[in-house]
């Protein structure tokens, strides 16, 4: 008997095609994938016309540092209210999930705040909401037509802008976008 084989610390990439709109361009971040389902942070799609900055603004956070046009994304169809950081790991709190040696996760309002003063990781993503699968659910649609697992390059999760980053997840994959087709067939 093989033993299971689960993706924390990769990536889902949505194929062209795959039929579900939610998911379009997906680059999902696996913090967590076991026998009881799997979780990820979904960083294929940004919350229009919001950037990170403002979520701080509301919650009262001045911040010491320019956040610029840092995105706020949209982490997935689950508990869209909820917030995750997806972090690089020079970060940790009790609280931080350290995803398979890759990057951090963290959902407290203590690292807003810590990056707010400048104590924060160096690299971070702010995301509202997150993927996630029941037991086997994943397994089961990796059968089908729709995502690719793949190593992304943390330096493109943290780095690309986000209407790049789909296209730079597939090229740090060794997969050129450009050539994938939105169809399948049958031989």
């Amino acid at each position: 008997m093989t033993d299971p084989i689960y993706f924390t610390g990769r990536c889902l990439l949505a194929l062209p095609g795959m039929g579900d709109p939610r998911f379009e361009q997906a680059v999902i971040a696996i913090c967590m994938h076991d026998e009881n389902g799997a979780m990820g942070i979904d960083l294929g799609r940004t919350v229009d016309g919001v950037h990170a900055a403002e979520v701080f603004v509301q919650l009262g956070l001045e911040s010491a540092q320019d956040m610029g046009e840092q995105p706020l994304f949209q982490g997935g169809p689950v508990e869209m209210e909820r917030g995750f950081v997806l972090h690089s790991l020079d970060y940790s709190r009790g609280d931080t999930v350290d995803v398979a040696g890759r990057w951090g996760l963290t959902s407290s309002l203590t690292i807003l705040a810590d990056i707010a003063a400048g104590n924060g990781p160096v690299r971070w993503r702010l995301a509202l909401g997150y993927s996630g699968w029941d037991a086997g659910q994943l397994e089961e649609e990796l059968t089908r037509h729709g995502w690719l697992i793949a190593d992304c390059d943390k330096e493109v999760l943290f780095a690309a802008p986000p209407e790049e980053l789909w296209q730079a997840a597939y090229r740090s994959a060794g997969i050129d976008p450009a050539m994938l087709s939105s169809g399948f067939g049958a031989a």
